[in-house]
């Protein structure tokens, strides 16, 4: 987080991080398509012969206050092929919340494994507490053959304390609803560090309500959220 009171800005910083090829581009392209040109910012792709994504991609999302602040809300995709480790503990700094997005496929369940060691030991290198910094796990390619099943993906939620979303990127399925909750999670991590409900007068509320006024969530479950004013 970067809290600027001088210039009344809070910047909030989200990665995607995961094993190449999982679905962290389709993400935030999916966001991109959805949020309204007014508030979005140039998405930046770099692809190259080996990965999708050589550095990131980067997504600032604006809107103010009504107590005057400007919030920036930036999303990142980290590189996922191996080779590429130096770049994502680079995109990995000052994160305040982490979409871990994972292949369901259960044959994808070593490499998933192995890039969730990666993301602990380049948390610890940025001097992050990854008891600290909240991260939502995404299954996606749900639609692909020998995906896990709804019970295993509910067994994995109870081994674990992170949210656990499943997904169709490529179809949009999940995409809004992986953001939603790595944006709440990261919010009330700051709240519980800074105060900023008290602070800079923005609540949770407002926040997620502010951001998501600019995205189309309809054919989503965040439709039914907003269509009552509210968050869950």
């Amino acid at each position: 987080m970067q809290l600027n009171h001088a210039q009344r800005e809070l910047t909030v910083k989200i990665v995607y991080y995961g094993p190449g090829l999982s679905g962290k581009t389709t993400n935030l392209q999916m966001v991109h398509q959805r949020t309204s040109p007014e508030v979005r910012g140039r998405l930046l792709t770099v692809e190259t012969h080996d990965d999708r994504t050589l550095f990131f991609d980067l997504l600032p999302v604006f809107f103010s206050t009504a107590n005057g602040f400007k919030v920036k809300v930036k999303l990142f995709t980290v590189p996922g092929q191996v080779i590429h480790n130096a770049t994502r503990r680079i995109v990995l700094q000052g994160a305040d919340g982490v979409a871990f997005i994972a292949d369901s496929r259960r044959g994808a369940a070593p490499e998933n494994n192995a890039y969730w060691k990666n993301l602990q030991e380049n948390m610890k290198e940025n001097n992050l507490d990854p008891a600290q910094v909240p991260v939502v796990i995404q299954y996606n390619k749900r639609d692909l053959p020998d995906a896990k099943t709804d019970a295993e993906m509910e067994e994995t939620r109870k081994k674990g304390k992170e949210p656990i979303i499943g997904a169709i990127a490529i179809q949009g399925v999940g995409v809004l609803e992986t953001l939603f909750t790595v944006l709440q999670v990261a919010w009330r991590s700051l709240e519980a560090r800074a105060n900023l409900s008290k602070n800079i007068g923005l609540t949770e509320k407002e926040f997620l309500t502010q951001v998501f006024a600019n995205v189309d969530v309809s054919g989503t479950e965040l439709e039914r959220v907003f269509s009552r004013g509210g968050t869950p």
